[in-house]
């Protein structure tokens, strides 16, 4: 079963926080004798920043950030029995949604996976000629990375005939517990590129918190922050490689998660730093958002907070002891409940019951 993939990039997390999310899903999809080829454009500098090499799970195509280069994978589609668009490419996102539908073989199944699927429900909900919304009946398939029934109900809306969330996990051969490493010494580690729609929340979880805390160390890792003004508490490191996310996890006292606007408001929507944290036994204290008990339980298996002051008082009473056992208990549970491989068989699932429908329509 081959699959065509279009993404913003499987090699590089440099201004991609689907990175992860891409090889979580697509090296256990692999497993299920899938056949993989993911396009990814030449954009953004991530060539240069890559991660990993090419894996062994996918055959990644990189092509020139072009008219004629896009034009060029585009045509591969029609190679596929499943062609995906997958959401925030970056550059040619009209023209990759287009061509995915015009070029997939009549048989091909074709998705929509949505990696930011609250950001992209309030962009097409205030565009009505947004070529998202008009194309969006032509997909057979909606697949999103979270979100839960407010998302779902929402595609549903705006006519896409299924909307699944197969939510972010934990891929356990590449986020686990390690050593820790002076670089990444701090009372509080977060770790978020600098996006318009997170900012106001990062300056009221994070660093109204350090504030707050001025005796406390707190570590900023991610794009974008070098211009921010920061208490003289707060330590600004830049761009972390995923190489060194199980490190940047292990070593502070705690780490945070804040989502971004339109995720918290929506809810069910866990981001790939959740189960990162939890993979490598951190302590994750998270701002609040509806349904986060369906992946771990607050103050057993994650701390939750309203507010930057509510993050201060959970770190001025934090032990090392208490944040051992929640970083502990945080693993148990995702091990059991939330890796990639489990995630992989519901997409599997769908995948080939809406393929084998799609086909026994077409022959009838």
């Amino acid at each position: 079963m081959k699959i065509a993939f279009y993404g913003s990039s499987l090699l590089s997390s440099y201004w991609n926080g689907a990175a992860t999310y891409y090889r979580g899903i697509l090296s256990q999809l692999a497993t299920r004798g899938y056949e993989i080829t993911f396009y990814e454009p030449d954009a953004f500098e991530r060539q240069q920043h890559r991660d990993i090499d090419p894996p062994a799970y996918a055959k990644v195509e990189v092509f020139r950030a072009t008219p004629e280069a896009c034009r060029n994978v585009l045509a591969k589609a029609a190679e596929a029995d499943i062609v995906v668009k997958a959401s925030g490419v970056g550059v040619f996102d009209d023209e990759l949604l287009n061509g995915v539908l015009d070029q997939a073989g009549r048989h091909a199944l074709k998705i929509y996976w949505d990696v930011d699927a609250a950001a992209t429900l309030e962009e097409i909900a205030a565009a009505p000629d947004h070529p998202l919304r008009r194309r969006l009946p032509e997909f057979d398939l909606v697949l999103t990375y979270g979100g839960g029934p407010p998302v779902v109900n929402r595609y549903t809306h705006f006519g896409a005939r299924r909307c699944e969330p197969i939510y972010n996990a934990l891929d356990p051969e590449t986020h686990h517990p390690v050593a820790p490493h002076p670089r990444f010494q701090a009372d509080l580690g977060f770790l978020a590129n600098r996006l318009p729609d997170r900012e106001r929340r990062v300056e009221e979880f994070f660093l109204r918190a350090a504030e707050a805390l001025p005796d406390s160390s707190f570590m900023l890792g991610g794009n974008g922050w070098h211009d921010k003004g920061m208490p003289a508490n707060v330590r600004a490191i830049g761009h972390v490689g995923t190489a060194d996310h199980n490190a940047f996890n292990c070593t502070p006292l705690a780490v945070l998660n804040v989502a971004r606007d339109s995720m918290a408001n929506v809810g069910f929507s866990p981001a790939t730093r959740v189960f990162e944290a939890a993979g490598a036994a951190a302590c994750l204290i998270t701002d609040a958002w509806e349904g986060i008990e369906q992946f771990l339980q607050p103050d057993k298996e994650v701390l939750v907070a309203r507010d930057g002051q509510d993050v201060a008082e959970q770190l001025r009473a934090l032990t090392p002891e208490r944040a051992r056992t929640v970083g502990r208990a945080a693993l148990t549970r995702v091990l059991q409940d939330h890796t990639y491989a489990q995630r992989a068989v519901q997409a599997d699932a769908i995948m080939r019951a809406e393929l084998a429908a799609k086909r026994e329509l077409a022959a009838a």
